[in-house]
C-alpha cells in the first residue's frame, strides 16, 4: 500500500509502467492511492471529438488505459490496482466488477445507493456518475485503476464528454451529503478494495 498524496499525471503513469514491466512472479502487488493536479487523460479508444471544447489550460494526456476521456484533479481520490492478474486468478470483467463494488459498498456505509452500468463501466448515483474506471493489462498484470469524486471542481467535466458520453452528470461525494475527510474515504475505499481481492 503507497499513499503518494498530490503526485503528477506523467511521472505516477510512467512509474506504474515501469512497475509492471520489470515485475516477476513473485512481485508483490501494490495499491497506489494519491491525487493529481489538473490534467485530462483520454484512453486508447479515446476520440477528439469527446475533448476539451475549449482551451482552459488543462493539459490533455493519451493513455494506454482503456476507455474515453475523462479528467482528475485536486479532491479526487485516485487508486491504481498493480496486480498479477494470472496469480490472482481473476479476469478484467470480474476485476472490473470488484472495482465498482468497492466503491458501492463505500458509498453504502453512508446509506447512499449507487451501481454500475455494464454498457458504460463505472459507479453511479442515480443518472449522475460518481467514479471513473480504467485499466491496462501487460503480460497478465495490470495498472491504472479507478477515480473518485469527493471534494473536486466539477467544472472542468464540463468542457469535455466524460468517458465519451455527452451531457453526461457528474457527480461527487460532498454533493450527497458525505462530511468525511478525503484521507477517510481513502481508508475505507482501501479496506473494500482489499476485501473485494481477497
Amino acid at each position: 500500500m503507497r499513499r503518494l498524496g498530490l503526485v503528477p499525471y506523467v511521472p505516477t503513469w510512467a512509474r506504474m509502467r515501469e512497475f509492471t514491466a520489470t515485475r516477476g512472479a513473485d512481485t508483490p502487488d501494490e495499491l497506489w492511492l494519491l491525487e493529481h493536479p489538473p490534467v485530462y487523460t483520454a484512453g486508447i479508444a479515446g476520440r477528439p471529438e469527446h475533448w476539451p471544447r475549449t482551451d482552459n489550460g488543462i493539459p490533455v494526456v493519451r493513455v494506454d488505459r482503456g476507455g474515453q476521456i475523462t479528467y482528475h484533479g485536486p479532491g479526487q481520490l485516485v487508486a491504481y490496482l498493480l496486480l498479477d492478474m494470472r496469480r490472482r486468478g481473476i479476469g478484467v470483467r470480474p476485476l472490473v466488477r470488484r472495482m465498482e463494488q468497492a466503491v458501492i459498498d463505500l458509498l453504502a456505509d453512508y446509506g447512499i445507493a449507487a451501481h454500475g452500468r455494464a454498457e458504460a463501466p463505472g459507479v453511479y448515483t442515480g443518472t449522475a456518475k460518481i467514479a471513473a474506471l480504467g485499466l491496462r493489462v501487460r503480460n497478465g498484470c495490470c495498472y491504472h485503476g479507478l477515480a473518485l469524486n469527493v471534494d473536486v471542481a466539477l467544472e472542468p467535466f464540463g468542457a469535455i464528454d466524460p468517458c465519451g458520453y455527452p451531457g453526461l452528470e457528474v457527480t461527487r461525494t460532498r454533493d450527497l451529503g458525505i462530511t468525511d475527510s478525503r484521507r477517510q474515504l481513502g481508508e475505507r475505499l482501501i479496506r473494500h478494495i482489499r476485501t473485494l481481492l481477497q
